[in-house]
């Protein structure tokens, strides 16, 4: 089964969601060709895939989601695709109806008026609504009614709502923790884009002759894809491991809740050795392509440029690191190493 759903949603993507798509989604946010991708999306039944059968959706738990989440690195995805799942999931759990169209995630700052601004919402430009956690609820805002300003990568952006569009909201009661979850689904996407740009730098050196001989003769080369190597697979196995639910949370909830809550070391180890490993597979794989790798016109940079970007999303391996050595500290029964064990011990499907 999560072949035939990888298989899918791959598949997709390849014929969707190509390097040209994503250069004209990024060169102009209300073109045409964002609207047909997300069209194809829907149509797929992607979007709802983390939404239960009884509500018209595929009954996904987030650990069977994690193939979706990863093929989004995989292609670059200039559509908040990642967030819109755990979104419409989340509102279908609430009772709330669900919005045709992508969701963002955001975190609401309100003033005395009563306007809410989102700071730096990530592809706030190209997404349809906005689920902005204010205090213990969210808001589902829409941006079409928002004042945007630019913000960080392309496709981000700041918004902000004047006060009668808030108090007219759509609200999820008991607030997610949209940090945990961005973080958790960011790690997936970069183990993705990751591995999408080993495969590429692996057969550009394969291609590139120098000297008489392809570049990936070369002892030094050799070293860094081997370099390469080692980040791509592992932080696609703590990707993996971000992805597991939480097993020791509120068992009074149902088993909705259970798939949609991750556990939060599990996450912090995921997306610290993902954003750690984004730095170091830009900076070699671009040393490998040389010059050529940067220009507009090659497919790598559009990779790269979601590698420095994911490993800010949700939060960067410092945060990350904070968070599992304050597991650490306040573990106070048994050694370091058996929570390690407990958090990456996990037996997959």
């Amino acid at each position: 089964m999560d072949d035939l759903f990888s298989d899918a949603v791959r598949q997709l993507l390849a014929d969707q969601c190509t390097p040209q798509v994503v250069r004209a989604i990024e060169s102009d946010a209300a073109s045409p060709a964002r609207q047909s991708l997300w069209q194809h999306i829907e149509d797929a039944g992607f979007a709802d895939a983390l939404v239960s059968e009884s509500q018209g959706g595929a009954g996904l738990s987030l650990p069977e989601a994690h193939p979706l989440f990863e093929q989004c690195g995989a292609y670059a995805m200039p559509l908040p695709l990642a967030e819109t799942v755990l979104a419409r999931a989340l509102l279908a759990q609430a009772g709330v109806a669900r919005p045709t169209g992508s969701i963002a995630f955001g975190q609401a700052l309100s003033d005395a008026d009563g306007r809410v601004r989102c700071d730096t919402v990530h592809l706030g430009r190209v997404a349809d609504w906005v689920l902005a956690r204010q205090d213990q609820h969210c808001l589902l805002l829409p941006t079409a009614k928002a004042s945007a300003s630019p913000a960080g990568f392309a496709l981000d952006a700041t918004l902000e709502w004047p006060a009668a569009d808030c108090a007219d909201a759509p609200r999820v009661a008991a607030a997610p923790d949209l940090r945990l979850l961005q973080a958790c689904t960011a790690a997936a996407q970069l183990a993705g884009a990751l591995m999408r740009v080993f495969e590429s730098t692996l057969q550009y050196a394969n291609d590139r002759q120098q000297f008489g001989r392809p570049i990936g003769k070369f002892q030094a080369i050799q070293h860094q894809l081997s370099v390469i190597s080692e980040h791509v697979f592992a932080a696609r196995m703590a990707a993996q491991i971000g992805c597991q639910i939480d097993h020791q949370g509120d068992h009074q909830n149902n088993h909705q809740r259970d798939s949609l809550t991750p556990d939060r070391l599990r996450v912090a180890i995921a997306k610290a050795r993902a954003s750690e490993a984004a730095v170091e597979v830009a900076a070699l794989s671009h040393s490998i392509h040389g010059a050529i790798g940067f220009t507009a016109e090659f497919d790598l940079q559009l990779f790269t440029r979601r590698l420095h970007l994911w490993r800010q999303t949700g939060g960067s391996e410092s945060y990350w690191h904070d968070v599992a050595g304050a597991a650490l500290v306040e573990q106070h029964d048994g050694l370091t190493v058996d929570l390690i064990r407990r958090a990456t011990d996990v037996a997959f499907a």
